[in-house]
């Protein structure tokens, strides 16, 4: 049996449809595709681990028997070997709108940006200028900002609520700008986004959760005891899915409560070359080595066998229908 043909017998038993239906409430549904990029992601985590470090692993639940327990917060239950401790991981991806939510598509914001996080630039030499290094590679590496790209972009919003009390550069910059509708703005500012990401695309993290009670949080980010490891998935800043780690106890912690994470981390970045190859670059809280981090884990953070609760479902199998069909 065909891929093809698995596909179309699991969309009929499952949605009752067929697959061009199935495919096109996909496209309209940006949820949908969410909820199964993340699905993917989690697979994909789960066979690297295994294949690559032998790790035996298990699916925690979601919807718990009783309250959740609050180091169990996580996606997936590992351990190295039968007589290893149990630890808890996350699964997560990157911000999909960093570029945009730093307004990267500016070039004062993007040097600021780059300049803010030259730490995490190996092409920047500490010693010397960093501003006039991170100058050079804007004009060498995306030169439009020099001519066509010269004048700042406002979202349309911005654009249509700003109320000038003088005439300055913003000022006629905007007024310049309330000739266009708000698709003819975002337009403008996906073409420069495009332009920024063919040179470099931001890796960061987003960490965000509720704060019910069950979850013994004081802030809406997780709390550093939650999970063991934290895995990332950057294939929407990279040519493919690609995982790095990290010890969330080695993270930097929230302003408000040093036993939470940030919201978000400015993990590095991918640089694309003129053949466009590209290359990451992350800071030391992160590694592509699993056992890197593996190595930092405290015993005494693993979880208890007898708390565990794992997700043994499963939705449909290969078998077929008891009449035969498809």
């Amino acid at each position: 049996m065909t891929i093809v043909e698995k596909l179309t017998r699991f969309v009929r038993r499952v949605f009752k449809t067929s697959l061009d239906v199935f495919l096109e409430a996909l496209k309209h549904s940006p949820n949908a595709q969410g909820y199964v990029s993340g699905s993917i992601t989690e697979l994909l985590l789960k066979k690297k681990l295994e294949s690559q470090y032998g790790l035996e692993l298990k699916r925690i639940r979601e919807k718990w028997e009783g309250r959740k327990h609050a180091h169990h917060h996580g996606d997936l239950y590992f351990r190295k070997s039968t007589s290893a401790p149990w630890y808890v991981m996350e699964s997560k991806g990157v911000k999909s709108n960093s570029e945009k939510w730093h307004r990267l598509y500016n070039y004062e914001k993007l040097k600021g940006f780059l300049v803010d996080h030259a730490d995490k630039i190996p092409w920047i030499n500490r010693r010397r200028d960093i501003e006039k290094q991170v100058t050079d590679w804007i004009d060498a590496n995306l030169p439009k900002f020099r001519s066509e790209y010269s004048a700042n972009l406002y979202e349309y919003e911005e654009i249509r609520k700003y109320k000038p009390t003088r005439e300055t550069e913003k000022a006629k910059t905007i007024a310049t700008l309330k000739q266009f509708s708000r698709d003819q703005i975002n337009a403008m500012i996906a073409e420069r986004l495009a332009y920024v990401m063919s040179k470099v695309k931001v890796l960061e993290t987003h960490f965000v959760s509720g704060t019910s009670g069950a979850s013994d949080r004081t802030q809406a980010t997780p709390r550093k005891d939650e999970f063991s490891v934290v895995a990332i998935d950057i294939f929407l800043r990279y040519p493919e899915h690609h995982f790095v780690f990290a010890n969330p106890q080695n993270l930097e912690s929230s302003g408000d409560d040093a036993n939470h994470l940030q919201q978000n981390y400015i993990m590095g970045f991918v640089f694309t070359d003129e053949q466009g190859k590209p290359t990451l670059c992350i800071t030391e809280d992160w590694s592509e080595d699993f056992n890197e981090v593996y190595q930092t884990l405290d015993p005494e953070d693993a979880v208890k066998e007898k708390d565990m609760q794992i997700d043994n479902r499963y939705l449909v199998t290969d078998d077929e229908d008891e009449d035969g069909s498809l």
